[in-house]
């Protein structure tokens, strides 16, 4: 077990509260989950919340997240065929299926209560320091998006952060993405409005190896990858 930045060996889990186990994604399901991700503390020897407040402690002693949620090649068994990403956001992870059972597995920030969702969907395009034009949505419910409904040029400060993969069912753009943060601290978090986020080096690295056209398997909150695609 790894140990960064002093007591805690970074593990990660989430715990489900009376909801039941689902073992396979449909398309474009949305999902209501109450759970809380919880890291292995390994001097105590118990799982403890991490949640936002920790999460921004850990970012400002240490400069980046967890060793957990960093990027890594991690063994990797499915039948799915290398260049597949699957993203499983119970445990905050992308993987990147590589040749010979191997991922690049990424740390990502998910769906808060409410904006999670499942499905088999496909990158249908990408970019490089994305325009972020909230949808109708999030304008009518958030202040912050409103100002920025005509579209939020790309740059540091840019929720989309350094690159986005625009994530489409057959020919139609979902509204999902994945893209990069402004705030890296949020990473291993439910946070977002459903799209999923990774740091911007991250983000940038994932960009650099996709095709356009390549199967996304976004998994049901609440289901674990050792049961099976």
């Amino acid at each position: 077990m790894a140990t960064c930045g002093g007591a805690f060996g970074w593990v990660t889990r989430r715990l489900r509260k009376g909801l039941p186990f689902v073992a396979a994604a449909v398309l474009l399901a949305p999902v209501i989950v109450l759970a809380q991700t919880q890291i292995y503390d390994a001097k105590t020897r118990t799982w403890v919340d991490y949640d936002s407040k920790k999460a921004r402690q850990y970012y400002a002693r240490n400069k980046q997240s967890p060793e957990a949620f960093r990027r890594q090649i991690v063994t990797f068994r499915t039948a799915e065929p290398p260049g597949t990403i699957i993203i499983d956001g119970n445990q905050h992870f992308l993987y990147l299926v590589q040749p010979g059972g191997q991922a690049i597995r990424y740390g990502i920030g998910v769906g808060r209560d409410g904006f999670g969702w499942a499905g088999i969907v496909r990158v249908g395009r990408t970019a490089e320091w994305p325009v972020w034009t909230p949808p109708a949505e999030m304008v009518a419910r958030d202040a912050n998006a409103a100002k920025w409904a005509a579209g939020m040029p790309g740059g540091p400060e840019n929720p989309l952060g350094a690159r986005a993969l625009y994530l489409y069912a057959g020919d139609q753009d979902t509204i999902y993405r994945i893209h990069g943060t402004a705030e890296p601290w949020t990473i291993g978090l439910d946070v977002s409005s459903g799209c999923i986020r990774l740091n911007n080096d991250d983000v940038t690295d994932l960009h650099s190896r996709v095709q356009i056209g390549a199967k996304v398997i976004v998994l049901m909150q609440g289901a674990a990858l050792y049961k099976g695609i």
